[in-house]
């Protein structure tokens, strides 16, 4: 199981972001989490079988999944939480 934490920095919040984001991870087999953060970032908890669909989430989300959005910025750190079922969008 391939793990990653990604914070998205940029025009990510009140552009559907995270919606775009829930879009993507549903389509390529994701499990995790995107979470909109007091400072304006966009906390991305990310999960799979298969490193390739895993790499190209974390493309994809560099890219902004939304056309309205902009990441300036995408931290990526491998994790190491408690596996998911399937892929939610948190408040």
């Amino acid at each position: 199981m391939y793990k990653v934490t990604l914070i998205a920095t940029g025009r990510v919040q009140g552009v559907g972001f995270r919606y775009a984001t829930f879009q993507l991870a549903n389509q390529l087999g994701i499990k995790g989490t995107v979470k909109n953060m007091d400072d304006g970032s966009v906390l991305i908890q990310a999960q799979a079988d298969d490193k390739l669909k895993l790499q190209k989430f974390i493309s994809d989300i560099r890219k902004s999944p939304t056309p309205f959005g902009k990441v300036s910025y995408l931290d990526v750190k491998l994790a190491n939480f408690s596996d998911f079922d399937d892929f939610n969008m948190l408040n």
